[in-house]
């Protein structure tokens, strides 16, 4: 990304303070930044946004003391190892990302340059840390969420539309984050919901399987944090409107792109708290010592028109609860 583009990101002149720039003699440093979305991503450049906001906030001034480069992998395992490597050729003071796939491809280039993540679920059981109090190794960040979170998604389903029984999980088997979501979600049994689970990897595949699924009444949707619903909200928004499937969501994003409703960490405060581990690692502190942190910040987000196609009336108590009602 060029000094335009980045400063194009941030709006222009609410961005860098322009006294910055005729600043001399500050040592420049490099951050590395690996996304695992496309560049038009609206919800990854609004994370994006939060992390640098809060690094002007920490005194970092583009062309002054800091300098970004971003690379975005379209959610491509391929594409992670290969800009991983190109960000690590850079000699960066430290690099962030944002998943356990982007964050595994960086460890896979370095084990020396500082690491931090942002709403990654899992490090654990991913193998990117060895604990969340003591992380150990170069790598240090924030979770999305934990796996316990898949039995509030049952509850708002079954609140939102009580004739409910069966529910379809979308799920990736192939990650850790995928089986324990789904295993979390699986222990609760007391909501009387029949579970099946449709991997996610190609969207044929995925309609075929949810077209199946719907055949049948009462049924409801599902999805927890992938990167292919990262990288495809849309599909699957498309597909629970289009099999009348009242759905759950891990990320507001899924909102936004039709989405019944969400309940998730806010994403963009957590990128904003990541900029004060890089601003403490720039200063001198160790990956290894600063902990992994968890969510501070959960959001439940409704989409009422999309309740109304649906033909779902949203109790008034859950519309109380909700942190953004969209109509």
């Amino acid at each position: 990304m060029n000094r335009r583009e980045f400063i194009t990101l941030l709006g222009g002149a609410t961005a860098w303070p322009l006294a910055a720039h005729a600043q001399q003699g500050e040592k420049m440093r490099r951050i590395g930044v690996l996304l695992s979305t496309h560049e038009g991503d609206p919800a990854r450049r609004a994370q994006l946004t939060a992390f640098v906001q809060g690094l002007t906030e920490l005194g970092w001034a583009d062309g002054r003391n800091v300098h970004l480069e971003v690379r975005w992998t379209a959610g491509s395992v391929d594409a992670a190892r290969k800009y991983a490597a190109e960000l690590v050729a850079l000699a960066p003071d430290v690099i962030i990302s944002d998943t356990s796939f982007d964050v595994a491809a960086v460890q896979l280039a370095t084990r020396t340059v500082p690491i931090v993540f942002g709403g990654v679920i899992d490090p654990v059981g991913g193998g990117l840390v060895n604990s969340l109090a003591r992380p150990g190794g170069n790598t240090t960040g924030f979770t999305a969420f934990e796996y316990a979170i898949g039995a509030k998604w049952l509850e708002l389903l079954k609140e939102i539309a009580p004739n409910v029984t069966r529910a379809v999980v979308l799920r990736d088997p192939t990650i850790a984050a995928g089986i324990g979501q789904f295993a979390a979600i699986q222990a609760t049994a007391p909501f009387g919901i029949e579970l099946s689970a449709v991997g996610l990897h190609d969207s044929a595949a995925i309609e075929s399987a949810v077209a199946a699924f719907a055949r049948e009444a009462n049924g409801g949707l599902v999805m927890t944090a992938a990167p292919f619903g990262g990288n495809h909200p849309d599909v699957i928004t498309s597909l629970a409107a289009r099999y009348k499937l009242p759905a759950v969501y891990p990320f507001r994003y899924f909102v936004n792109a039709g989405g019944l409703m969400s309940y998730g960490s806010d994403l963009p405060s957590q990128f904003r708290s990541a900029a004060q581990y890089v601003d403490r690692i720039l200063r001198g502190e160790k990956p290894a010592d600063l902990p992994v942190q968890a969510p501070t910040k959960y959001e439940l987000v409704i989409n009422l028109k999309t309740a109304k196609a649906l033909g779902l009336d949203v109790p008034p108590t859950l519309l109380a609860r909700a942190d953004e009602v969209i109509e």
